[in-house]
């Protein structure tokens, strides 16, 4: 498997001036799984609220992928939010949580769940990012939200080149968007531990729309700009597309 690829989640807490770290995780469900995997997902969403209330992070998500076949990789994708990295890599008191989530489960029943989680989904990879660009806007990501992942790979020596474009370049594109309904935000991550050679990507991009009808019906849907096009023909200097992929927001807690 791919070591590292990334993902993100773009929030109204991504708006004001404190950094933004995040965990994404890949889950890979089997068919005969969803159900359970669904039932999985409610019941540490409470654990997640918990966790925010105790101040070990700030927020938590839940994503479906797509393309999202059986042999396609994963189906889902978790992502916690945090504004300290000392906290995301720690991760806080998971049993504190747990208790005040779950006061009156039994060791019996506690266990239960434990399997009925271990069971439901495998982890295929987990990620860390911090963001380092987006539009300005007031988006705050309802249930539903689509988003639209670039994977980018920057070339050998020209992360900072390549960083450089896409806010001083490409943003003003984003934003324009942005302000005429076209999208609903843009954001820009780097992979903490994506400059190994063998790493997937490096960076991601997200286009965050409010669903697929701003997707494909959208004022930025026209052909791109003269000015865009010499942009995106500069940018292949300084990075590689590796892959895109789609996510739709099914659970979120802030």
């Amino acid at each position: 498997m791919i070591m590292v690829i990334a993902m993100f989640s773009l929030t109204a807490i991504a708006q004001d001036s404190e950094p933004l770290y995040l965990i994404f995780e890949f889950m890979h469900v089997d068919d005969d799984q969803g159900a359970a995997y669904a039932e999985t997902e409610a019941f540490w969403e409470k654990v997640h609220e918990q966790r925010v209330k105790n101040g070990d992070c700030i927020g938590w998500d839940l994503w479906r992928l797509e393309p999202s076949g059986q042999e396609q990789g994963a189906q889902f994708m978790t992502v916690s939010l945090y504004n300290d990295p000392v906290k995301m890599m720690d991760g806080g008191d998971w049993n504190k949580a747990w208790t005040a989530a779950y006061p009156n489960l039994s060791d019996a029943e506690n266990n239960e769940k434990m399997a009925m989680t271990a069971k439901s989904r495998d982890i295929t990879h987990r990620v860390f990012l911090q963001e380092i660009d987006l539009t300005n806007d007031d988006f705050d990501m309802p249930i539903g939200t689509l988003a639209v992942i670039n994977f980018m790979k920057a070339k050998p020596g020209q992360a900072g080149a390549y960083e450089k474009m896409e806010s001083e370049v490409f943003k003003p594109f984003h934003q324009s968007d942005v302000d005429s309904g076209g999208r609903a935000n843009w954001g820009l991550l780097r992979n903490m531990l994506g400059y190994a050679t063998e790493a997937y990507a490096s960076h991601i991009t997200v286009d965050m729309f409010t669903g697929y009808d701003q997707f494909f019906n959208g004022p930025s849907n026209g052909p791109a700009t003269d000015a865009q096009q010499k942009a995106y023909q500069e940018m292949e200097a300084l990075r590689d597309l590796k892959s895109v992929t789609m996510a739709t927001l099914v659970r979120k807690v802030r």
